[in-house]
């Protein structure tokens, strides 16, 4: 098979390139712009394009097809010759299925918590040594790529954004994969740029359960009171299982799994309830709850998911990948919870199209009234990036409804003041999809006052 990958240096789209080219494909790709950690990883692979930019002559006849990246523009010249020619043109998840469509196909989708349980069941498979392919959005300890494709595994564990497809293909990654077994974590506003009302966004959740395959099953939350209403009242012909937080109980700052008093790495509510969602579906693929226990134990956490950047006796500084407001208040609960007797400074940065603008900050109220110290801030750059009005501390105040948080716009100036900071007895909590304008965050970690 030739595959050509228009916009190959995204971070889903590169590591299908990467899984595509170890299955033995011919695989070329073009894109104006890579980044790192995406430029080394398909270099190592001679996918990396000799020169960036888009190029028609790099759509040719040969061509089997043709996976077109989100970053494209409709206008792209490689994918106007592709369509000129009538090449047979994927977005990523299209394909994905394509490669899966004769497998047991598990979806986890969720607005929150859905790379954690992607990566907790993944984790557990591994550690049985179980054949599977997979497709996950951060990368994982023990695994090399984010994406695998192959012939002989018999199931594929997919983590199903609802983000959409493509820039030709306005529908959600989730409704592309026909599930035999999904899993919905919850349901929490988001993409206001694609679904402007929580009504448009709820939607897709519904289209997402009618898409898995008659007498699937579907695993959901049941403390999420908007999804279980949908699942309750859906009509598709689905085995519905409900889950909550397991039995457990703190010690020392260690979560312990009851009965069995399993020690857990991970902690917090939600990851909790991504542990049970996570072992359902483990049952359902023939791993009972005692080997799931055995397991997950060990499991770490997947990467800027309440990541340990350093701890000392008192202090613990953890990123983490929280951006909208469900998974902001969850994540500031967990580690307020998990050593409630030490303060918390939490920080965080407003980085997507979402929380950026104006009306949908408000969804933010009350977030941050857990931390002891609570700092946003804001890349100055971005607001010029994505061209939308600017942001001010009032703005900021005002939505979150907390007039003691501190703003900052410029990335200097939040390093310095968090590096006078006094963290004796303090945890420090690090939340973005963004980069805090570049911070050396691990560095900064090991370099507080404690």
């Amino acid at each position: 098979m030739r595959i050509h990958f228009i916009a190959i240096g995204g971070s889903a789209m590169h590591n299908l390139a990467i899984a595509l080219h170890k299955k033995g494909f011919k695989v070329t790709g073009s894109d104006d712009v890579i980044f790192e950690p995406s430029s080394t990883r398909l270099a190592n692979y001679g996918l990396l394009p000799a020169e960036f930019g888009w190029f028609e002559e790099n759509i040719t006849p040969d061509l089997d097809a043709v996976i077109l990246g989100m970053h494209a523009r409709l206008d792209n010249p490689e994918l106007l010759k592709a369509q000129a020619m009538g090449l047979k043109i994927y977005s990523y998840p299209e394909y994905i299925y394509e490669q899966s469509k004769d497998k047991l196909r598990v979806v986890i989708g969720g607005s929150h918590g859905k790379t954690t349980i992607t990566s907790m069941i993944l984790h557990v498979l591994n550690y049985y040594k179980r054949d599977f392919d997979y497709l996950v959005g951060a990368q994982l300890a023990g695994f090399e790529t984010m994406v695998k494709v192959t012939d002989a595994a018999p199931v594929i564990i997919i983590e199903g954004d609802e983000y959409l497809a493509s820039p030709i293909d306005r529908r959600p990654k989730f409704h592309l994969y026909q599930a035999n077994i999904a899993v919905i974590s919850g349901i929490a506003w988001d993409h206001i740029n694609v679904f402007p009302t929580f009504e448009d966004y709820i939607s897709q959740f519904t289209q997402f359960i009618d898409t898995i395959l008659p007498k699937g099953k579907l695993i959901y939350c049941e403390n999420d009171l908007e999804l279980r209403k949908i699942v309750v009242n859906s009509k598709a012909n689905l085995d519905k299982i409900p889950y909550s937080i397991p039995a457990h109980e703190v010690i020392d700052g260690v979560t312990y799994l009851l009965p069995q008093n399993t020690p857990l790495q991970v902690f917090g509510d939600h990851n909790l309830m991504n542990l049970n969602a996570a072992r359902l579906v483990c049952e359902t693929l023939a791993i009972n709850e005692e080997d799931f226990n055995v397991a997950i134990a060990s499991f770490t956490g997947a990467a800027k998911r309440l990541e340990l950047l350093n701890a000392t006796q008192h202090t613990s500084v953890y990123k983490d990948f929280a951006h909208s407001p469900s998974k902001l208040t969850a994540t500031i609960s967990a580690v307020k919870a998990q050593f409630n007797n030490r303060k918390l400074v939490a920080c965080m940065e407003l980085h997507t199209f979402s929380s950026l603008n104006k009306e949908f900050l408000q969804q933010y109220k009350d977030t941050m009234h857990d931390a002891d110290l609570a700092i946003v801030y804001i890349d100055e750059k971005t607001f010029k990036h994505k061209k939308m009005e600017p942001l001010n501390v009032q703005d900021v105040q005002t939505s979150f409804n907390d007039k003691n948080i501190i703003f900052f716009s410029d990335a200097v100036a939040l390093e310095s003041y968090l590096r006078e900071l006094d963290f004796s007895n303090t945890n420090l909590l690090l939340m973005s999809s963004g980069n805090f304008g570049g911070i050396d965050l691990v560095k900064l970690a090991l370099e507080l006052n404690v």
